[in-house]
């Protein structure tokens, strides 16, 4: 039954009339700008979670590597080291010409196994390819065999400073400090503190502040 005054369409041969090619047309073309809108919406969001998990993975990057430095500086000993060369190192030092931001023996080397083998462990940081990485030996008085395990810190870093405070507050950007010779201080001991400013590529300078124990 239809409605007093309202005739259906209907086809020839008395069918129901269907959707006109023109209605078609227009519903296709709805729905194309409907579903055009929606797929920009989607690639929006999927673009803006994609930049957001790539940036808390640097943060954590980020955070390891300060976390990690702040073990090993931390946990400085006055403990010198002889190279593979048999040269003598203090137990800290910064070489920028060599590559080496800061290289130190620490204690607290965790041994679960009981290796025949030191407590103490001598760690070195550097820049390697835009990447800061951490490298240490197995023992501490090096040999000509004596090869440094390397790990990789923080990516996309553009450079890396250290400043080091001494005993009368001022800061030194090597250590040892240098004489008015131009020579590396000797039996200095341990600087009071150690500033480490890494220049990221996502979060620019971040600086950090060590202390030395003793």
């Amino acid at each position: 039954m239809f409605g007093a005054g309202v005739k259906p369409r209907v086809r020839p041969g008395g069918r129901g009339a269907g959707f006109t090619l023109l209605e078609l047309l227009v519903a296709v073309g709805v729905f194309s700008i409907l579903a055009a809108i929606a797929y920009s919406a989607l690639q929006t969001v999927l673009s803006t979670r994609e930049h957001t998990d790539e940036q808390m993975q640097h943060l954590a990057q980020l955070q390891t590597a300060f976390t990690v430095m702040e073990r090993d500086i931390e946990q400085t000993v006055l403990r010198s080291v002889r190279d593979e060369f048999g040269t003598s190192l203090p137990a800290l030092l910064s070489n920028v010409d060599s590559g080496t931001i800061i290289e130190l023996t620490r204690m607290g080397w965790r041994n679960p196994t009981s290796l025949p083998r030191s407590y103490m462990q001598r760690v070195a940081y550097g820049l390697k390819d835009h990447t800061l990485v951490r490298r240490y030996w197995r023992e501490l008085d090096r040999t000509q065999q004596s090869v440094p395990l390397e790990s990789d810190l923080l990516s996309d870093v553009n450079g890396v400073e250290a400043r080091f405070l001494d005993s009368t507050a001022q800061w030194q950007t090597q250590w040892p400090p240098l004489t008015a010779s131009n020579q590396p201080s000797a039996n200095v001991g341990l600087p009071k503190a150690v500033e480490i400013t890494v220049d990221t590529k996502y979060w620019g300078k971040i600086t950090r502040l060590f202390r030395v124990p003793g």
